[in-house]
């Protein structure tokens, strides 16, 4: 229900599920006292990551860049906050979910699709001319579009930002994503489907900061 709240607003039937969520690792962050739901996700791994063109994210971007040499790599998506949720500790009980994961499976390199609700490019100009100048991903990992003309380079974007309005539009996810290192790819694109803009989000284990790294995994236990 809450997917469907976050990700299908308007539409009569508001669940949302796709072909993908039978691979996935669903979880779940909840007041076990209330059953109170604040957040969920979903987590896809590869062990082989030859195999990462079967993801959600592979439906939009071309991520042979990312197809060998990464060893086990994990998608995560569907990342969604109940209305009103503002709770920072929130994102890092969800986090510390991840590194659990992470750590039981091996796995080297997380990425996905970050969602920008709706299709209007302009709302979000700033945070994408902030990525634009200092997130964008390293060029032998960076994935491509499926398609020319599928997705608007960043670059489009680049120009001078006002900070505080590319923080308050860009998706929590995507703001914890880069303060432990991650970086975005070279375009936006559209998904007709959700009707969301995402900008492709990795994330390279062995780089996230060792204090961060120390914290997530004491909160994970």
């Amino acid at each position: 229900m809450l997917r469907g709240q976050a990700f299908r607003a308007g539409a009569e039937n508001r669940c949302d599920a796709d072909r993908f969520d039978a691979g996935c690792r669903h979880v779940l962050v909840e007041d076990c006292s209330t059953g109170r739901l604040f957040a969920t996700f979903r987590l896809m791994p590869f062990p082989d990551a030859s195999r990462i063109g079967d993801s959600y994210a592979a439906q939009f971007y071309d991520l042979s860049p990312l197809s060998a040499g990464c060893g086990a790599v994990a998608e995560m998506g569907r990342f969604c906050l109940a209305p009103g949720c503002h709770d920072p500790d929130v994102l890092r009980i969800a986090w510390a979910a991840v590194t659990r994961f992470v750590d039981a499976h091996g796995i080297r390199m997380l990425f996905g699709c970050a969602s920008f609700a709706g299709i209007d490019a302009v709302a979000y100009a700033d945070a994408f001319a902030m990525l634009a100048k200092r997130h964008i991903g390293p060029s032998l990992l960076r994935p491509g579009v499926r398609a020319a003309g599928d997705g608007v380079p960043l670059a489009a974007y680049r120009r001078p930002y006002d900070a505080s309005a590319a923080a308050r539009t860009m998706p929590p996810l995507l703001r914890f994503y880069l303060a432990m290192g991650g970086w975005v790819g070279g375009h936006v694109v559209t998904d007709p489907d959700l009707r969301t803009l995402h900008v492709f989000t990795g994330l390279e284990i062995g780089r996230v900061p060792d204090r961060r790294a120390y914290a997530l995994r004491r909160l994970a236990g």
